[in-house]
């Protein structure tokens, strides 16, 4: 395919040096980058999805590419001259990642059209994740399936064919298209897993993506978004995965196939510490309680730390055993503290514009019953109880 610039990628994915003349050199205020366009170019565009090349133009970095039209501008830094022949190098390992990402991407999505007549309707290639969007639901069962036959396609060392069908040949293809495409399409064939109408560079053969795993399925919009990493980007995968199971392994003293077993003991441990805890502060609290006396005004307790749910159960019950204002204020002076206030004959809302332009914070709720922060500062808490018998 050849629209105003000759596009080299179309014709050699692998490439990664190649020379071409300057045509078009202009600053752009927007990206704050000179826009050069080449008479050809094997840097692909941003598209469909994927990122951009990076590399080497005339020895400046290539910021970004894109399209515009059927022109593909290279955004630089530095100016290039007009007319000038110009060396352009592509950094082949961002390319080589990217190529194996996509080729993977079609391997999944074709195998997913073929058994379950899913369409991919939205893809994106990061250059740290691939997500994929299919328009129905995957079982786990479903995943490991397909996982399994990409792995068995890219053992399988198939030649990816690209072609550039005619009008009349492509109307009698069978391919996958997220869109209604104009003009010369180009169709890329992995032969007995898919074909696709697409426009990114692609490995020669199936061997090349290497491991191709699927890190992530979850459900999204009615369908599911699938995570995707191939090849080396698995292999990096892999190998945070392996360290921190390693390390897991080191603190509970488990074995790396038993560190499950041991996360799930441990929750169980922690739920039942703190179902003790809990009951610990409840009878702290109940005490406190007994101890408001009859005649008691305003009743404030302030705790280094508490349970949000026990600490409203006993502004709940202290509200009624005291005349004024019940309240605790969990937290400590330097950082501050969050509150809950109670009372049965104070309307609190309308305390609260006075309280917070004295103590800067926020709050709100009922009448009965508010919540909120305290900003932090020096002797706060004695300040909160000279303001509140005020």
């Amino acid at each position: 395919m050849k629209t105003g610039t000759e596009r080299l990628y179309y014709q050699d994915s692998h490439m990664r040096e190649f020379e071409a003349r300057v045509v078009f050199c202009e600053w752009e205020e927007k990206k704050q980058c000179y826009g050069v366009e080449l008479n050809r170019t094997a840097f692909f565009p941003e598209g469909g999805g994927q990122h951009a090349d990076v590399g080497m133009l005339g020895g400046v970095p290539v910021e970004d590419v894109k399209e515009k039209g059927e022109r593909v501008i290279h955004y630089l830094k530095q100016p290039l001259d007009v007319g000038a022949l110009v060396e352009g190098k592509l950094d082949f390992a961002v390319r080589f990642s990217a190529m194996q990402q996509h080729s993977g991407e079609h391997i999944v999505s074709g195998l997913v059209h073929r058994h379950f007549a899913y369409d991919n309707v939205g893809f994106h290639l990061g250059r740290e994740i691939v997500t994929m969007d299919f328009n129905g639901p995957l079982t786990e069962d479903m995943v490991r399936q397909v996982e399994y036959e990409v792995n068995e396609a890219v053992a399988a060392n198939i030649e990816i064919i690209v072609t550039l069908p005619t009008q009349e040949e492509l109307a009698t293809l069978d391919y996958r298209s997220k869109k209604e495409l104009e003009g010369q399409v180009r169709i890329v064939t992995i032969p007995g897993v898919d074909v696709c109408a697409c426009c990114a560079p692609h490995v020669s053969r199936t061997g090349e993506i290497g491991l191709i795993k699927i890190v992530d399925a979850i459900r999204y919009k009615g369908g599911t978004r699938v995570t995707l990493a191939c090849g080396f980007r698995a292999l990096q995968d892999y190998r945070v995965k392996e360290s921190n199971v390693r390390e897991i392994s080191h603190l509970l003293s488990a074995k790396p196939d038993e560190v499950a077993g041991a996360v799930r003991r441990l929750q169980d441990e922690t739920q039942r510490w703190k179902d003790k805890l809990m009951r610990m502060q409840s009878a702290y609290l109940e005490r406190k309680l007994e101890e408001i006396p009859e005649e008691a005004g305003n009743v404030l307790l302030f705790e280094p730390e508490m349970d949000k749910n026990a600490a409203r159960k006993f502004v709940d019950a202290g509200k009624g055993k005291c005349a004024g204002i019940c309240g605790i204020f969990l937290g400590d002076e330097e950082n501050g503290y969050q509150y809950t206030l109670g009372s049965h004959n104070r309307d609190l809302k309308a305390l609260l514009t006075d309280f917070h332009h004295a103590f800067p914070g926020r709050g709100g709720g009922k009448p009965e019953m508010v919540q909120g922060t305290v900003q932090g500062r020096k002797d706060l808490a004695e300040e909160i109880r000279s303001w509140f018998e005020q």
